[in-house]
This record gives structure tokens, C-alpha cells and sequence, in this order.
């Protein structure tokens, strides 16, 4: 054998190597922070066989690493835990739109982005996480407040323990609001908050729960995956808690509960496409899904998923009404809303 021919054949076995190496490879930015999603991963590896290369930051900073590595990021897939954020990274071009007849058959179109020219989505909700009121069951009852708007009743002056205006959660609330209430309504609402406030806006979804429960505040706001975790918890104090607090699922009368959604999808400059795509529709199927709502307290998202979690269920019954709305309109409202927390002085 001649040395060109050496050098070719050492070539081709470098490239069916490094071929091989990436069929089993999948590199993630998660802004899912859950120790329980550390099964998803491993089972998805026994599954598959690819292993799963996994950078945890929050969703912010995912967004700024994947404008700031470019065409050179090895990220394949992404994964965000607000619609806000899902909807800016595609604006900002940083998904790359797929198609997936399992994706598109098991996420419905609402929690999903809508298609782009060639067909292809460029992101999928994944599970979801209701924006609910929890309430000093001595002080209210469940009709006082079984509507967003009932927050802002003078009824409730000095009652409201709420976390930032800015946070993602409540920004995504908001611009849903926008959508539903018109931008001037929604201003007004959005101070009448700030004047039922029991104290600034400070901690998290938890710190509300436990200051209605301490007495600090008479309702708040929170993601019920929060409660939800108080709820299944052996500690008494948090036991304690969740015995002292209701909770109300607003607006079941009319448009239905906010729920934000935690979503995933195809890095735009992926290296390992396939790979991505195959562990998204593994994140759509039936047994994931279920790890969602029993992992993780999060509502599954996919058609006919049905689930076994008792918190979940104790605080619904089982199911609950959610609002319709593109998350691509609550993304658009962000910038209204965060002018009119600005003229309210929501901090």
C-alpha cells in the first residue's frame, strides 16, 4: 500500500470513528434545575445508548452563552422553563425548526411554535406549571378570589405576598393578562397589586406560600409545582403549612388558569440533529411525561397522558380548566408589560 493510500485509509477510519462517537452523543443546555429529572436522562441512555453531555445554567444565561458561542456552540438541545424565554430565543434565532410527526402529534398546537415556512417548529412545550392563588383559608374563601382580577379588590389592601413583577413567572402572567384584559386594563390591575401588597416583593413561590401561612399575608401567588412539593413533603413545618392555605385554581368561569410551560428544542447550530430530535419525542412519550407530574409535580402536556400524582389531584380533583392562548402572544406583551410594572412601581 502506497503512503497516500495509507493516509486516506486512516483518514476514512478517523471519520467513520468520529461518525460512530457522534451517533452516540448528545450535548444539552438545561435551564431544569431537578434532581429527579436525573432518571429522564439515564433511562433515555439505556434506551438509546447515547450519552447525554449536560450544561445547567439558568435560562438567562443559556441564552446569552448560545449568542455568545455562535456557530461554534456544540449544544444539540435546549431546554427552558419559561414561555417568555422559549419565544425570545426563537425570535432570536437560536432554535432550529424541526419536524416530528410524534411531536406534532402529541403537543398541542397552543404549547408549541407555530410552524415556519418549510414546516418545521422550533420549539415544543414539554410539561406545564399552573399559576395559581393560595389564600389563608381562616381570613378568605375560595369565591373571594377565584379570579385573577379579585387580586386587585381594595378588599385585599395589605393581604398580597407576591415575588418580583420581573420574574419570568410573572412576567408570562402578565402578558397573559395583557392578552385577555387589553394593555389599558391590565395597567390598571397591575397597580391595584401594588397597592394590596403586604409587604415588597421578595423570595420565591415558596416564601409567598409560607408567608400566608405565617400570617405575614393573607394570599399569594404561585406555581403549583411549588405547593405541590410542600404538599408531598414529610416535614411537619411544611405539613403545617399546606394545612393552614387553600388553594384556587382563577378563572375557571371564563378564559381558564395561566399555566407557563417548560419547553425543549433543536439548538440551531446542533451537531447531532437526530440525536436531539429523537430525545424530545422521548420527552413527549407516555412514561416521561409521567415523570413530569410525578418526578417533578409539573402537568403533563402530551394528548391522553394520564397521571398518579396526589397532590396534583387533591389540588384540582384532577383536572382544571387552562387558558388557550399562543404562548408567541404572551411572549410579544413582555416588553408592554415591563413598562407598565415601570409606571406602577412593581419592583
Amino acid at each position: 500500500m502506497t503512503f497516500s493510500k495509507t493516509l486516506l485509509s486512516i483518514a476514512c477510519l478517523l471519520a467513520a470513528t468520529s461518525g460512530m462517537a457522534q451517533d452516540k452523543v448528545l450535548n444539552i443546555y438545561s435551564a431544569r434545575h431537578y434532581p429527579t429529572d436525573e432518571a429522564l436522562y439515564s433511562d433515555f441512555t439505556k434506551a438509546t445508548g447515547i450519552k447525554i453531555n449536560r450544561v445547567d445554567a439558568d435560562d438567562a444565561g443559556i441564552l446569552a452563552r448560545l449568542k455568545a458561542e455562535g456557530a461554534a456552540s456544540p449544544a444539540d438541545v435546549i431546554l427552558l422553563v419559561d414561555a417568555a424565554r422559549l419565544w425570545r430565543a426563537e425570535v432570536d434565532g437560536l432554535f432550529l425548526p424541526v419536524k416530528s410527526t410524534k411531536l406534532e402529534e402529541a403537543i398541542p398546537a397552543h404549547l408549541r411554535a407555530k410552524p415556519v415556512d418549510n414546516g418545521g417548529t422550533a420549539w415544543f412545550g414539554l410539561s406545564t406549571r399552573a399559576r395559581v392563588i393560595v389564600y389563608d383559608k381562616i381570613k378568605y374563601k375560595k369565591t373571594d378570589l377565584d379570579s385573577y382580577e379579585k387580586l386587585a379588590d381594595p378588599k385585599l389592601k395589605g393581604s398580597l405576598c407576591i415575588r418580583s413583577g420581573s420574574h419570568p413567572y410573572n412576567l408570562s402572567l402578565f402578558g397573559a393578562m395583557t392578552e385577555h384584559l387589553g394593555p389599558a386594563k391590565t395597567e390598571i390591575w397591575l397597580k391595584g397589586l401594588v397597592d394590596n401588597m403586604a409587604r415588597s416583593p421578595k423570595g420565591g413561590d415558596t416564601d409567598q406560600i409560607k408567608g400566608v401561612a405565617s400570617g405575614e399575608c393573607g394570599v399569594a401567588v404561585t406555581n403549583t409545582y411549588y405547593l405541590a412539593r410542600m404538599m408531598r413533603s414529610t416535614d411537619p413545618a411544611d405539613k403545617a403549612v399546606t394545612e393552614k392555605i387553600g388553594v384556587v385554581f382563577p378563572n375557571q368561569n371564563n378564559w381558564g388558569t395561566h399555566v407557563n410551560v417548560a419547553g425543549g428544542a433543536v439548538a440551531r447550530h446542533a451537531k447531532n440533529t437526530d440525536n436531539a430530535i429523537k430525545f424530545l419525542e422521548y420527552l413527549a412519550s407516555p412514561s416521561a411525561q409521567n415523570h413530569f407530574a410525578n418526578g417533578n409535580n409539573e402537568w403533563p402536556v402530551a394528548k391522553g397522558v394520564s397521571f398518579d400524582n396526589p397532590a396534583l389531584k387533591a389540588m384540582t380533583g384532577g383536572s382544571f380548566k387552562s387558558e388557550l392562548i399562543p404562548i408567541s402572544a404572551v411572549g410579544m406583551n413582555q416588553v408592554k408589560v415591563q413598562q407598565m410594572l415601570d409606571r406602577v412601581g412593581f419592583k
